[in-house]
Formats: structure tokens, C-alpha cells, sequence
């Protein structure tokens, strides 16, 4: 079965966020399972059809990205001008971040919690033994 062409982007990015997204997808190629795809018209992360992440590029130009509520607030302590949550996903196991303000050293860590938390067991265990843990 050939793999479905993901929809059009509906609300482009622009050049500059594109590229910072592009920095975030390289990072998230690295886990077994991770496609580059679509959600709600904007550029997104998924793992077997499940979100990871998504570009707000009909918005502000956040990334919303799966991480638990605990490491959420966390996030948000430790760094407000980065780290934020809207109304709309107030509700949701999601953070939102504003890429031109991230630490790109801490962007692999929460994308690997982000995985492990949309990824399947199988996936895991691929992903925990190419890495010999």
C-alpha cells in the first residue's frame, strides 16, 4: 500500500519559521516511526498517524508538542518567554513554544518524551534497542 500523500499546507509558515520547524523535524527523524505530515492545514510531526507536534502557522507560530502535565508546568516555570499554553489547549497533555526563544539543547529531550508518549510499545522497544537500553 503506497503512503498517502499528505493534505496542502492551508497557512504556510514563513521562511524563518520553516526553517526552525525543519530544525525540529531532524531532531524528530532520529525515532523510529516519526512522518512529517499534516494537522489542521499546518505543517506536523506524527508517529503512526498520531500527533507528536504541530506548527501553529495559522496562529502565532508556536509548536504545540505532546508532553505530560506535570513536565508542562515545569516548562513553563522554568522558562515563560519560551514555553506557553493558550486557552485551546489549556485541557490538552500539550505545550506550546516559541521557537526563536528556545534553547535548542533542551529540544531533543522534550521531543523524546514526546515520542515516548504518542509512540507504540514495538517502537519503543525498536528505538530502546538500536540505542542498546
Amino acid at each position: 500500500m503506497a503512503a498517502r500523500e499528505p493534505v496542502p499546507i492551508k497557512f504556510p509558515p514563513s521562511e524563518e519559521l520553516a526553517a526552525l520547524f525543519a530544525k525540529v523535524v531532524a531532531i524528530a527523524e532520529r525515532f523510529p516511526g516519526v512522518e512529517v505530515s499534516r494537522s489542521y492545514g499546518t505543517p506536523a510531526i506524527k508517529v503512526k498517524r498520531r500527533l507528536l507536534a504541530r506548527l501553529r502557522s495559522e496562529a502565532e507560530g508556536g509548536l504545540a508538542i505532546q508532553c505530560d502535565f506535570m513536565e508542562r508546568e515545569m516548562l513553563l516555570q522554568a522558562a515563560p518567554e519560551t514555553f506557553y499554553v493558550t486557552d485551546h489547549y489549556a485541557d490538552y497533555p500539550m505545550v506550546l513554544i516559541n521557537l526563536e526563544t528556545l534553547r535548542w539543547d533542551a529540544i531533543p529531550d522534550i521531543v523524546e518524551r514526546a515520542w515516548r508518549i504518542v509512540a507504540t510499545p514495538p517502537l519503543i522497544k525498536e528505538f530502546e534497542a538500536a540505542r542498546g537500553g
